[in-house]
């Protein structure tokens, strides 16, 4: 099987590196799945919307992505995120009453539409639905 090494790097720092199989992400053109040797491109995440590295032996790693770009060559997939966190690191209870409270809200503001973009991107990471 083949593999590819992915680097997850936040701002001020590197969240997650490995090998992986697959890397599936959502950026504004649309879903993409990337696995080694695919085609160079540079795109930019969709923001509110969950990665998915899906290692060699099977494990899937969900990620909240928060705004960035995916950058892919033959042999490296690197994740450039504003912000991110790993789903293990997630409190889903917190971020489904973060999540209820913005739909209540309604996004009048910028700051409601971002609560609720982050908190959808965390459940979205840890497998939960929206």
């Amino acid at each position: 099987m083949s593999e590819m090494q992915v680097d997850l790097v936040a701002v001020e720092r590197q969240i997650w590196s490995g090998p992986a199989q697959m890397v599936v992400a959502r950026t504004v053109d649309g879903d993409i799945g990337v696995m080694p040797g695919h085609a160079p491109l540079l795109a930019q995440l969709r923001e509110g919307f969950a990665a998915r590295i899906i290692e060699p032996d099977g494990t899937v790693r969900g990620v909240a992505v928060h705004g960035g770009f995916l950058s892919v060559t033959k042999e490296r997939v690197s994740i450039l995120a504003e912000d991110a966190e790993l789903s293990e690191n997630i409190d889903v209870t917190q971020a489904r009453a973060a999540y209820e409270r913005a739909k209540a809200t309604g996004t009048e503001t910028a700051e409601t539409e971002a609560d609720l973009r982050r908190a959808r991107a965390q459940l979205l990471a840890t497998g939960e639905t929206v």
